[in-house]
């Protein structure tokens, strides 16, 4: 039998943290620039990497197709991807983009995860905070790591579906980052297949582009980007063969 998840909107979140309400110190750094932190963040994010990587090998039995593309980037990019693996999702981009280190784009409740969310900062995350200082921090801290020449991850979904094999909507705003830095995107899309050895289903991720900022404005940038990467997202999520979790809404 398969699990039946029934939601009100896209905005419902299935994934809730010990502290769902978590807000992060006034005086907190997105971006950390003493010997300490660069050492402990090098550190932690080394082993985290080759632990995920092992978790999403033998655990999710993750497959990547196209990771080439990645590769021939020498500057900053931008990923987006679809969000379906509360933890999956922490290192799969991670996997896909080595030897680069990435940074992800996150939501301040993964900071209330008991110990992981004391790791965060030292993993790469840049917390979304809705103030006009932590989006103008978020905003310093996207840039500071694009002309470092590192990938940003960025899960414009928002919330994790587990398992789910539909590309759900969400908006454009996330698009500005690239339209701005005039950096190219990338779709990550994570489909789900039969497994003749598992009961759940094997994670096959596809990476498609580089998609540039193309139009006569920022606005239309955002959307023709946003656009591009959609479709890419949409097609590739056709070649799921199987719902492990099957999500209704409600009638």
């Amino acid at each position: 039998m398969r699990e039946i998840r029934y939601y009100e909107s896209y905005g419902d979140d299935f994934e809730k943290s010990a502290n769902q309400n978590f807000q992060l110190p006034e005086n907190y750094k997105w971006v950390r620039n003493d010997l300490l932190s660069k050492f402990l963040s090098g550190l932690i994010y080394g082993l985290a990497v080759s632990l995920g990587g092992a978790y999403c090998r033998f655990f999710l039995h993750v497959r990547v197709k196209g990771r080439d593309k990645l590769k021939g980037q020498k500057g900053g990019f931008f990923i987006y991807g679809n969000h379906t693996q509360p933890i999956g999702d922490v290192f799969i981009p991670a996997v896909c983009a080595l030897p680069k280190r990435i940074y992800t784009v996150v939501g301040t409740a993964n900071y209330g995860i008991p110990v992981v969310g004391k790791i965060l900062p030292f993993l790469g995350a840049l917390p979304i905070v809705d103030s006009l200082h932590g989006i103008k921090e978020l905003n310093k801290a996207v840039k500071k790591r694009i002309e470092d020449r590192h990938p940003v991850v960025i899960y414009p979904e928002a919330h994790v579906w587990e398992y789910c094999t539909e590309i759900r909507p969400f908006p454009d705003t996330s698009f500005r980052f690239p339209v701005k830095l005039n950096k190219p995107a990338f779709a990550m899309t994570v489909t789900y297949k039969k497994s003749k050895l598992f009961k759940k289903p094997t994670a096959q991720v596809y990476l498609d582009g580089p998609f540039y900022p193309q139009g006569d404005s920022d606005k239309e940038k955002t959307k023709n980007l946003h656009e591009a990467v959609v479709l890419a997202m949409q097609e590739r999520s056709k070649k799921s063969d199987c719902q492990y979790i099957v999500y209704k809404a409600k009638q």
